[in-house]
């Protein structure tokens, strides 16, 4: 079996060997790209944006519901909900044709009282949550594996979806409340078409994050845990035709999560460094990665000072966005393009009407989406607003990045960044892990 890259399974597997990384070089915003920062006006945050430049992603109601959303030029639509009160779009969607995947709380009370993978998102109060695909205006569920939950990602250009689901086996690697096993699933192209992608050998779990247009995923693999991140993410995984292999980490047990892989096949996420495991407590320590198949797996590293990095998306051209989280918990936005890692927020025009926090996409012709506060006073308020960066004609002078250097990072209240975490990773509290 040969995949489009003329490899068989065999030699991409033993091409997948651990690389040493090389700490990335920081960038001088004064020589690096330049960007004109949006503010959509939504409160909400931009989780994906498509080669049309329509970001996917949540906006906030005015009575605190959070919903699915696509913003398209002048008009942020409500994508609904499956009979709840909440639904959102988490992972980046790419899809150009109209196509949306995400997650919705139902009317329907749970019936195990688990919390499953959607309440580290959107609030399920209860409820179970549901993968939906949204196509030209209609929102529909996407099938199940005989369990209660599920959660859809990402969508190709071909309609073919991925995600994850429930089963209806009860598995003795869960941590209550979850009870279920959950496995990685492929939805269509064809109405009701599903195949489950299965997990690494001795694994219990699989979740799929995402998919290229040449039906290649990515996602985790591990044991059952709270069926969010953690040892769930023992493992990170591509199928190629739907069969599972092994990528290489940067050495942690757990949180090992790729977010995004382009039509090279190249992919980023996160994942834990050596030491996260200590006397069975799991703490997080995460940093962003990058794995191609000419050079392995590479760290991205961090801006100074932080502690935690992620990236969520990348594009054609290999252009990287992700959150980095301060010492402090305070986060920023930054942009690694070859080699190279930039604070975003260092790379906007002077006066930018928000403050980058959290990264989403970027598409293939550099724009990029996400989360940003308001500021007030030159300090971030409560308010969070999808914003939309575009690169700026011409580039920018050094007087101008220097002026954005020279000031304080804004100050973030703990409130925020307690719901900016939440809202990101669930729970990223050190962990006792259950023994065997």
């Amino acid at each position: 079996m040969r995949t489009r890259y003329g490899l068989t399974l065999l030699t991409l597997a033993s091409a997948l060997t651990l690389a040493t990384p090389a700490a990335p070089a920081l960038g001088d915003p004064s020589a690096g790209p330049a960007y004109i920062v949006y503010d959509t006006g939504v409160a909400g945050a931009g989780n994906g944006i498509n080669n049309l430049g329509w970001p996917s992603g949540v906006l906030t109601t005015a009575s605190g519901a959070t919903r699915a959303a696509l913003y398209s030029p002048g008009k942020t639509i409500d994508l609904g909900t499956l009979g709840g009160t909440n639904s959102g779009v988490e992972w980046p969607i790419k899809n150009n044709h109209g196509l949306v995947v995400g997650i919705s709380e139902t009317a329907t009370p749970e019936p195990n009282g688990e919390s499953f993978s959607c309440a580290a998102f959107i609030p399920t109060n209860g409820h179970t949550c549901l993968p939906f695909l949204w196509d030209n205006g209609a929102l529909s569920p996407l099938p199940l594996l005989g369990g209660n939950n599920g959660f859809a990602t990402g969508v190709n250009n071909a309609g073919v979806a991925v995600g994850w689901a429930e089963t209806a086996v009860h598995d003795p690697t869960c941590v209550s409340p979850q009870v279920l096993q959950f496995l990685a699933v492929q939805w269509g192209p064809a109405s009701r078409e599903r195949h489950v992608l299965p997990p690494y050998a001795g694994d219990s779990t699989s979740a799929a994050t995402a998919i290229n247009d040449a039906g290649e995923a990515v996602g985790i693999s591990g044991a059952c845990d709270v069926a969010v991140g953690a040892l769930s993410a023992e493992h990170s995984l591509l199928w190629v035709n739907r069969r599972p292999i092994n990528l290489p980490t940067l050495g942690g047990a757990g949180w090992n999560t790729p977010m995004a892989i382009n039509n090279r096949g190249d992919v980023v996420g996160f994942s834990d460094l050596p030491g996260d495991l200590v006397d069975g407590v799991l703490t997080p320590n995460f940093q962003s990665f990058l794995w191609t198949r000419e050079r392995g797996i590479l760290n991205l590293g961090l801006l100074p000072g932080d502690v935690l990095s992620e990236a969520t998306g990348i594009n054609e051209f290999g252009q990287i966005v992700g959150t980095s989280f301060e010492a402090d918990g305070n986060l920023r936005v930054y942009l690694w393009q070859n080699d190279t890692l930039y604070d975003l927020n260092a790379l906007v025009q002077p006066n930018a009407p928000l403050y980058l926090l959290a990264s989403g996409d970027i598409n293939d012709r550099g724009e990029i989406t996400g989360q940003g506060c308001v500021l007030v006073d030159g300090q971030c308020g409560p308010v969070l607003h999808t914003f939309v960066a575009i690169v700026a004609p011409g580039g920018r002078p050094a007087a101008a990045a220097e002026a954005v250097l020279s000031g304080t990072h804004p100050n973030i209240s703990a409130d925020l960044r307690e719901r900016l975490m939440q809202q990101h990773f669930g729970n990223l509290k050190p962990e006792r892990v259950p023994q065997p």
